[in-house]
């Protein structure tokens, strides 16, 4: 049985590279940027990496904190600080010291003053008790080997009130013999048990945005990219 700090690292390891691979046009992940939100971040953000668009149903408004968990390069970073203003600002948190330094590179280049990114593993933030007015997340959790301890420190850094919106891969039904760690389904959770994970961690107010099949990758899988909300209570 592989252990989760093995899964970290092929993870790590995987995604090391996507900042240095070239990019051969659009992939099926950019489709959930419309062309107005693509040209308001930086070019090079956008790494076709996600499975729906959590900013877009997050309802932003200036001066709230946003943290993004498993940012990359950094495209919901830069998306949900033009949402927030100045007054405002999205964090973003990655394990990978390759995409931070890339997301720090765009931020720097581009002057972009209400953005930080922080190396950190999601199960683990580097983040204060209800600090964060809003947390995003985009087809990252589910590579995570401990998806109650993310939602557990998602809950954990939420004001009173906050919002989750996450964009995810779940199973339909336990998935057997698929050994890519790295291909958003293999560590995937079954929904039934995704929902429960983040019910348990406190959260209220569940509600489903966005359901389609996941066609991406191997075909005849039995899994689907969901966008969600949820609650912490007042």
């Amino acid at each position: 049985m592989r252990t989760k700090e093995k899964t970290w690292k092929r993870v790590q390891v995987h995604y090391a590279k996507a900042p240095q691979a070239p990019r051969g046009g659009s992939t099926c992940c950019d489709a959930n940027y419309s062309e107005a939100e693509l040209s308001e971040v930086p070019a090079d953000s956008v790494m076709g990496l996600g499975s729906g668009n959590p900013v877009r149903h997050a309802n932003l408004h200036p001066g709230e904190v946003v943290l993004d968990l498993g940012s990359g390069a950094g495209v919901d970073v830069y998306l949900a600080a033009t949402r927030v203003g100045p007054d405002g600002k999205a964090i973003g948190i990655d394990m990978t010291p390759e995409m931070v330094q890339k997301a720090r590179e765009i931020a720097e280049r581009e002057g972009v003053m209400n953005v930080e990114f922080h190396e950190a593993r999601i199960e683990d933030l580097p983040t204060e008790d209800s600090s964060v007015d809003v947390v995003v997340s985009n087809c990252v959790i589910n590579l995570s080997p401990d998806k109650a301890a993310v939602f557990e420190e998602t809950f954990r850094v939420l004001r009173p009130g906050g919002r989750l919106i996450i964009s995810d891969i779940v199973q339909e039904h336990p998935l057997k013999g698929i050994e890519d760690d790295c291909g958003c389904v293999a560590t995937a959770m079954v929904r039934a048990d995704y929902l429960d994970t983040i019910r348990a961690a406190g959260f209220h107010n569940l509600e489903i945005l966005e359901d389609k099949p996941w066609l991406w990758g191997p075909r005849g899988l039995d899994a689907s990219a969901i966008t969600l909300r949820a609650e912490k209570p007042r």
